[in-house]
């Protein structure tokens, strides 16, 4: 470029003549009339494209190869080594492998797809699923993180579940709804199985009852993206990124998942304080407009949950998501219902709730309630110390005693005595039925029936005072006080 610009000088204002400047500098006429003709070098111009004859014919072949693995599975597509292995076997090719790599870069470098940016108005978030590694209680899991973003402001509400499942994608929706105040307007997903039942023309969706259930009590509108286009909700898909390197490194150590949700709301709440780049203030100042958009939240709270029909089996046990939960015997054998939750599992049978338990997230795992079992122990006694839902059920130590004093005062039956007071706990706690044992012990009474007098005894209350608040019209009723000297005059009457 120095020297460019010193022959320009010199020969446009008359220090040098052109033929001078040839032979001062050692330039061709050409070359300096392009130098005169341009203010900075044009580089390097083809006109035309070079030639291959290597390549050029068996160009067809390479691309309507590459086009045709568009329909196949992604795993499964050509490669440029293999590209150049069927061209070299099937076609004959007889140049190298460095040209073939050449055209497959070119061809796929000129048909990538290019993306519109998006708009996106406030009031509007996206919710995608992402996966993480942390150790808890000391062992390395994966779990599933649920993520709602809001575009316009670049808010992020995240939380970690066992598993991406229906009732974590609706408990996930009304944690991150309480959390920023409010409910957006419209909700972009993908086609995950969770909300779609059936992909059809267009955006049309055949939507799940769970989702549409979401939807009824938040009033939200759906968006779905179209099949194989994520950058539909690109900003979330960022952002699920962003959050695992942001809040999960180093690898979390917990002793339960309600921790470290405590602590990625901590993260989530920081995070507003920062600026997007691009935007006019920090993600805090703009979540407040992204919320004057939003819907209000219900009065009604929402229970995330999924509700499934099962029935229980000849040892009393249902299974829901490979694990098995116990119900009392007298349902063995019955259809009941399954309502799941995050936390918790509840058998309905009818319009009853007979059994509950805690939610379990590990495989084929089997939760007793050894109370479930006792009344069919009363009528199978002999098997009361080889039941397997009473392995590792600790009681008081008042029960041992009382077991023993049982079977000590009637070898025969003390056993079954002994359970009919455990059933006492179908209906009491087991401190108001430990109080009555101890109670019973100290009295010595200890039948049955006496202990089941006691424990209704103590769990009696006493008739509260009627209160006339919200009752005014029973303030104006008098009853008149009655004279009981009256009844005197009979106790005088002399009889005829």
């Amino acid at each position: 470029m120095e020297l460019w610009k010193e022959v320009r000088r010199q020969v446009l204002t008359g220090e040098l003549s052109r033929r001078a400047a040839c032979k001062k500098y050692g330039l061709g006429w050409h070359t300096l009339m392009k130098i005169l003709a341009h203010d900075e070098p044009p580089g390097y111009r083809q006109s035309q494209p070079r030639v291959k004859p290597k390549i050029d014919e068996f160009l067809p072949v390479i691309h309507q190869i590459l086009i045709d693995d568009r329909q196949a599975p992604k795993k499964q597509r050509h490669t440029a080594w293999r590209i150049f292995e069927r061209l070299r076997d099937e076609y004959q090719f007889g140049g190298k492998y460095t040209i073939v790599k050449d055209a497959v870069r070119d061809w796929k470098q000129s048909h990538q797809e290019v993306f519109l940016p998006l708009s996106h108005p406030p009031g509007e978030a996206q919710v995608d699923f992402g996966e993480a590694t942390i150790r808890l209680a000391g062992q390395e899991t994966k779990v599933a993180l649920f993520v709602m973003t809001l575009p316009y402001s670049g808010a992020i509400f995240i939380q970690a579940f066992p598993r991406e499942c229906t009732e974590t994608f609706l408990e996930g929706h009304r944690r991150a709804f309480e959390y920023f105040g409010g409910v957006p307007r419209r909700i972009s997903y993908d086609n995950s199985a969770i909300a779609v039942i059936e992909v059809l023309k267009g955006r049309e969706r055949k939507l799940t009852r769970e989702f549409l259930r979401l939807q009824s009590h938040y009033l939200f509108q759906e968006h779905f993206c179209l099949v194989r286009r994520p950058n539909e909700k690109g900003h979330v898909e960022r952002l699920v990124g962003f959050a695992r390197r942001n809040f999960l490194v180093p690898v979390p150590q917990v002793d339960s998942l309600e921790t470290l949700n405590r602590q990625l709301q901590e993260s989530c709440q920081s995070d507003l304080q920062q600026q997007t780049r691009g935007k006019p203030a920090p993600k805090g100042e703009l979540l407040v407009e992204d919320q004057a958009g939003f819907l209000p939240l219900p009065q009604q709270p929402f229970e995330a949950r999924r509700v499934a029909a099962a029935s229980a089996d000849s040892q009393s046990l249902v299974r829901f998501d490979t694990n098995d939960y116990s119900v009392p015997v007298k349902y063995a054998h019955r259809q009941l219902l399954v309502v799941a939750t995050v936390e918790e599992v509840r058998l309905v049978y009818e319009d009853r709730l007979v059994a509950r338990h805690p939610r379990c997230w590990s495989r084929e795992r089997t939760l007793f309630e050894p109370i479930h079992y006792l009344a069919l122990l009363e009528r199978k006694p002999g098997g009361f110390d080889y039941a397997r839902p009473l392995e590792n059920w600790q009681l008081p130590e008042c029960f041992g005693l009382l077991r023993r004093r049982l079977e000590a005062a009637d070898p025969r039956y003390g056993t079954r005595s002994y359970i009919r007071v455990l059933r006492l706990l179908e209906k009491f706690s087991l401190p108001q039925l430990t109080e009555a044992i101890e109670y019973a012990l100290d009295i010595d009474v200890i039948d049955p029936e006496s202990i089941r007098t006691i424990v209704e005894h103590r769990a009696e209350r006493p008739v509260a005072l009627f209160s006339l608040d919200g009752r005014p019209h029973l303030a104006l009723v008098r009853v008149e006080t009655t004279d009981v000297a009256a009844y005197g005059a009979l106790l005088t009457e002399v009889l005829p």
